[in-house]
């Protein structure tokens, strides 16, 4: 019996794959989602590493896609950046459907609020 591909979530496209193009390895999405992350907020390595408890080069090897991490260093490095794991996963699939990035708003805003009157 041959057996057939999960069907998409329904009123999600998953727009199909060229033909001998392989699929995305989960490391690299998520390496790419932190180093895309990191770079919009104008932080260095040392900085997020610092502030996720884990070293410098780990966290270049994660970016890089070299190393599979934990769920435990997965949360840290997201924490470091103002994500929450659920938000580092959420961007990380729609990097992987290939719809359009939409980052996640932040709840952990630390700065003033001013409202106009």
């Amino acid at each position: 019996m041959k057996a057939t591909p999960p069907a998409a979530p329904t009123g999600v496209a998953v727009p199909a794959r060229p033909a001998g193009e392989k699929e995305p390895l989960w490391r690299d999405v998520v390496g790419d989602v932190l180093r895309g992350e990191r770079l919009a907020q104008e932080r260095t390595l040392k900085d997020v590493a610092d502030a996720a408890r884990i070293s410098m080069p780990y966290l270049s090897e994660l970016e890089r896609g070299r190393k599979e991490a934990s769920s435990e260093v997965l949360a840290a490095a997201a924490r470091a950046l103002g994500l929450g794991l659920p938000d580092l996963l959420s961007l990380a699939q729609t990097r992987l459907a290939g719809l359009p990035r939409v980052r996640p708003a932040r709840a952990s805003y630390q700065g003033e609020v001013r409202l106009a009157a």
